[in-house]
């Protein structure tokens, strides 16, 4: 063997020491998915509600200020935006002596959906206001993945409510179809059997799934009373229609769900010659201090209810809160 031969095997052996070594060596580690946990997340967690509620709160606390309703529809929607609007009219018109009804957005309680879809509810039970008023429910709705959620609507809790037990925050509740037949009565068919009831009291065929309660209590002696100051020269007609959309069911402990809708009341006065004088916060918002024909108004029923399931022994829906309130006020 040459001496350039020599020089050259601790070269090629060192090479292939190299090469074994390598062949030999732990592959760097590839990156791994994360781990599925175990129970999927809500689709709002308690930190994000805890947002939501500020940065309600603070466009409440801004137009609540001025009674400026401009600034209002970057957190609220639907019925409570109609109401706030109004309160803002009846503040400006009466001098502040009216003021929009107190919507406290600290929580000592919430229920958040367990879905993929949208919209998505959530449901806030508040701290009492300052007030000393019932704790209010407040409904929050994100219609579509790019969108905030905004407050929808608000009711009062009735007195002497419990909440039902719902699934922790951390967890979610499952949302409910509108034509489920596992609950005492579908979802979607709660909110026009309650108008029936609002219209026919006890005549309805639904009383007896809808028993008395402080809500229709309510509506039932504002109506009498307003028969009989218009009676001399008028009468009183009242509608009560859902509203178009869905409601909300989310999913109780026990198997049965809180349903959430609105109604949209309209009270009617026909009035004869020569008419009738109007309270000072009615003619603030109609513009006119008296009606010789006619007065309109609105109103935004927001209610919360408590279905249990089809199963269960109780044969009666709960209404758990109820807000009504005037949208709209109009007179000749």
């Amino acid at each position: 063997m040459s001496a350039r031969a020599r020089r050259g095997l601790p070269a090629a052996a060192a090479l292939g020491l190299v090469l074994a070594l390598g062949a030999c060596a732990t592959p760097p580690p590839e990156p791994q998915p994360e781990a599925v946990p175990a129970v999927a997340p809500p689709a709002l967690t308690v930190e994000q509600s805890t947002g939501v509620l500020a940065d309600v709160g603070s466009v409440l606390a801004a137009g609540d200020a001025a009674f400026d309703a401009n600034g209002l529809p970057a957190r609220l929607t639907g019925p409570a935006l109609d109401v706030r609007r109004l309160e803002y009219a009846r503040a400006t018109s009466t001098g502040g002596t009216r003021l929009p009804t107190a919507l406290p957005t600290e929580a000592q309680a919430i229920v958040v959906p367990d879905t993929t879809e949208w919209p998505r509810t959530q449901l806030v039970v508040t701290e009492q206001p300052e007030t000393l008023e019932a704790p209010r429910i407040l409904v929050l709705r994100q219609e579509s993945p790019r969108e905030p959620y905004k407050l929808w609507g608000w009711a009062r809790l009735g007195p002497g409510v419990q909440m039902p037990a719902t699934a922790e925050p951390q967890y979610g509740s499952a949302t409910i179809p509108p034509d489920s037949t596992a609950l005492l009565v579908p979802p979607g068919s709660v909110l026009p059997q309650y108008a029936d009831v609002l219209a026919n009291g006890d005549a309805s065929t639904y009383a007896a799934t809808h028993p008395q309660d402080f809500f229709r209590q309510t509506i039932e002696a504002a109506r009498a009373n307003m028969q009989a100051a218009v009676a001399p020269v008028g009468t009183v007609a009242e509608t009560y229609v859902p509203r178009a959309e869905v409601p909300v069911a989310l999913a109780t402990a026990d198997g049965g769900a809180i349903v959430v809708g609105a109604i949209d009341t309209t009270t009617t006065l026909a009035i004869a010659e020569p008419g009738i004088d109007l309270d000072p916060t009615t003619a603030a918002l109609a513009g006119k201090p008296r009606v010789t024909s006619s007065l309109v108004s609105t109103w935004a029923d927001v209610l919360v209810f408590y279905v249990p399931p089809a199963d269960s022994e109780t044969k009666q829906v709960q209404l758990l809160a109820g807000e009504h309130a005037r949208t709209s006020v109009a007179g000749q």
